[in-house]
């Protein structure tokens, strides 16, 4: 067996990982692991450090202002499937939350993790996305629609770490997907939301990123029901065709899943 070779250091605070990362940009930051850890395990990353920064209070937490909810980026799946305030602001945010994964990746995978890492079979990019969250990092506040720039690719800097993230009370919304049974992660999932500022419609796991239909956006600000979608259909080109299923599948699996959460939005009477 090859052995690890790398330094483990828990931060007592942020600025005390900042100032590790500085001094070593070979390290990588491990908040659930949920992705770091495996990736290692097969040999695929080999990073000389890791920083730990899941105890991080001022990372871990969640709370409301005004119709904002706020979520720190250290702050587990479980946590916000769990929090009474996301459900009442959020309710699809929530729901999606107690899907992702099983118990143990609740328990320990972070939503700032899950962003920074940005697989495109992750389920929290869509909600971002179509929730047109803002992502607030150690140097910046960068918009949902630009932050995620291609597979495994965000606009984050070599440094910058993800604090906390901001989503907007939504008229309505709601998130549905076709998991793959081993996994959990989405073959497709789709999640829309009525804002202030119009309807938005995110895809995840269909494709090599994330991504939005506006074609579907116009047919739900004509009409928010389930039947303003259903006929629409999503290219297939350059969606994901795997052993699971074929990019055609996943493309028909856009539509039905994007039905279903408009109808789960409505039933979730406004949140």
């Amino acid at each position: 067996m090859i052995p690890y070779n790398f330094e483990y250091t828990r931060a007592k605070t942020l600025s005390d990982a900042q100032a590790m990362l500085a001094k070593n940009p070979d390290a990588k930051l491990l908040a659930g692991g949920q992705t770091l850890i495996p990736t290692m395990k097969m040999r695929l990353a080999n990073p000389s450090a890791l920083i730990d920064i899941s105890k991080l209070a001022e990372l871990s937490f969640i709370r409301t202002e005004g119709d904002t909810v706020v979520i720190g980026a250290a702050t587990t799946h479980g946590a916000v499937a769990a929090s009474a305030d996301v459900r009442r602001m959020i309710a699809a945010l929530a729901h999606m939350a107690a899907h992702i994964g099983d118990p143990a990746v609740r328990a320990v995978g972070t939503m700032g993790g899950s962003l920074a890492n940005n697989d495109p079979a992750a389920d929290y990019p869509a909600a971002v996305l179509a929730l047109n969250a803002t992502i607030k990092t150690t140097e910046r506040e960068i918009a949902a629609d630009d932050f995620f720039t291609g597979m495994f690719s965000t606009a984050l800097d070599d440094g910058e770490i993800i604090t906390q993230i901001t989503f907007r009370k939504p008229m309505r919304a709601g998130y549905q997907k076709f998991a793959n049974p081993a996994s959990r992660y989405p073959m497709a999932g789709v999640f829309v939301a009525q804002t202030s500022d119009g309807i938005r419609v995110a895809v995840t796991g269909a494709g090599p990123g994330v991504f939005r239909v506006e074609a579907m956006e116009a047919a739900l600000a004509k009409s928010f029901t389930p039947e303003a979608v259903a006929e629409i259909a999503v290219s297939a080109d350059n969606l994901n065709s795997d052993i699971h299923a074929s990019a055609e599948y996943r493309a028909h699996l856009v539509t039905v899943m994007a039905k279903r959460a408009v109808e789960h939005a409505v039933a979730n009477d406004g949140h």
